[in-house]
Formats: structure tokens, sequence, C-alpha cells
């Protein structure tokens, strides 16, 4: 089965984090775990909402067998991503693999942190488009950039059209995504908008 993980920092925007793992459970191809970087499963959004992670993040050898690994934004969120240094190596280690690294809002800033893809085309928030273009990215001004195994939307609204986007790579699947599309009562076909 295809694994994801999600990492929960203190501060995570909930619909960054929630979407995917939502999409995820429906494909029914992809195992899906919520990953804590605090000391504990429980997580506070940057709205407040408290979630109880799956697991706890151990060292920066963890998460080896991820085929993705989405890091949501949210403030403070995205800094504590930033600033866990076994965060970055997973990133690293996740980018140079070649398996997909997916980052939203203000996350890809863990990208410049820690000199991963650097020059690389990505889409994110607005907050953050300053930081990226000094650390010598290409910030695309779309909602949703693909860029080879990097995937980067712009904020909370395209949670959604990131969280298919992240599975119809992953999966490779038309018509899961067709189905998808229709159970989420989208008006774009799956197969138009991934095809």
């Amino acid at each position: 089965m295809i694994k994801a993980y999600i990492l929960l920092a203190p501060g995570f925007e909930t619909i960054e984090a929630l979407t995917p793992a939502d999409v995820f459970f429906r494909s029914k191809l992809i195992d899906c775990q919520t990953v804590s970087i605090a000391q504990s499963t429980t997580v506070r959004s940057s709205h407040g909402i408290t979630m109880t992670a799956d697991r706890i993040l151990g060292n920066e050898n963890d998460l080896a067998d991820a085929d993705v690994i989405v890091l949501p934004g949210g403030y403070p969120g995205y800094e504590n991503l930033c600033h866990d240094p076994r965060v970055v190596a997973i990133a690293r280690r996740q980018w140079q693999s070649g398996k997909l690294l997916a980052a939203i809002c203000g996350a890809p800033t863990v990208l410049a942190t820690g000199k991963i893809a650097t020059g690389a085309h990505v889409a994110c928030h607005s907050s953050v488009v300053e930081r990226m273009v000094e650390a010598g990215y290409k910030v695309t001004g779309e909602r949703l950039t693909v860029d080879h195994n990097l995937i980067t939307a712009a904020g909370a609204g395209i949670s959604l059209h990131f969280a298919l986007t992240i599975t119809a790579i992953l999966t490779n699947d038309r018509a899961l995504i067709d189905q998808l599309y229709r159970k989420l009562e989208l008006k774009e076909s799956g197969t138009q908008q991934f095809g």
C-alpha cells in the first residue's frame, strides 16, 4: 500500500492537514498517518482545534518508507516545522530520493531552511513569497505547482486540489480520480483535470 505521512507541528493549518488525510482515506489505496513533531500525540492547530496524531516523530531516520511527506502550513506551524532539524532532514531525504514531497501555504519555507530543491518552481502563501525568492526559488504565482517530485500550493483554499493532485500522482489511477471527483461533487472530471 502507498504510504503517506502528514507532519503536524503546533499551530498547523487545520484544513491543509486534514484535507489530504480525508482524500487519502477515500482513495482506499493510500495508508495515511498523521505524525506529531511535538513531544505528545496531541497537537493544537492554529485555530485552536486539538487533534490526536497517529504517532510521534522519531529521529531524522524516521518515515523512510514514505511515498509522500506532506507539510501543512499555518502559523506558527510552518515556522515550527522549519525549526525542527528532523523535519528538514526528512524533507531533504524525501526530495533527494525522488519520492513525493508536498508543502502548502508557508510550509515551502522548510525547503528554503534546508536549501532543498533550490531553484525549483514553487507555489506558496503570499506572506512567504519574498523569503522563497531570496532563497533562490522561482515562485510561479500559481495556486498549485508541480516540479518533478515536488508539489507546492498557495494555501488553505487550494487544499482539496492539493490533496487530489497528490493522490492522482501517487496512484496514477484515472478511474479513481474520476470517482473521487464524483463523490466529492466537484464539477470537473478528474480525467480532464489530471489527464
